[in-house]
Formats: structure tokens, C-alpha cells, sequence
């Protein structure tokens, strides 16, 4: 096992990096986010709506067996 990588390596310094600064970024602006939080709900907005309709997509299907799957009273 001398010649194998960890690929979690890179990922989790990613992982750390972002988070510090992240929290740098929130901790020296901390004064700047009630006045961002109006704009950030509203942006929430169509985002959760791309997101949550992702499964009412409205595809047309083919029914041409439903009348063999009928009964012979509703023919």
C-alpha cells in the first residue's frame, strides 16, 4: 500500500478551508446580516420552488392499453 492516495485527503482540506473561512467571513460581517436577511428569504423563494416541483413535472404518458384494462361494464 505504499503507492495508494487517499482521495478523502483533498476533499476534507477543502472541507476545513471553506468552513474557516466561512466562519471568518461571518464572524467579521456579523453586522452586515440583518441587513442581508430580507434579500436572502427572497432568494430562498425560487429556489425552493425550482427545487420542490422537481417532481411535478408533467410528462405525457402512453395509455393505449387502458381500455383493455377496463371492465366490460365501464366500456
Amino acid at each position: 500500500m505504499a503507492g495508494t492516495t487517499n482521495r478523502s485527503a483533498p476533499i476534507l482540506c477543502l472541507y476545513v478551508v471553506g468552513f474557516a473561512v466561512g466562519g471568518l467571513l461571518l464572524f467579521q460581517h456579523w453586522i452586515h446580516l440583518p441587513l442581508v436577511l430580507p434579500y436572502l428569504v427572497f432568494l430562498a423563494c425560487p429556489v425552493m420552488h425550482l427545487f420542490m416541483h422537481r417532481g411535478h413535472r408533467h410528462h405525457r404518458h402512453d395509455h393505449s392499453d387502458e381500455s383493455e384494462q377496463k371492465l366490460p361494464s365501464q366500456r
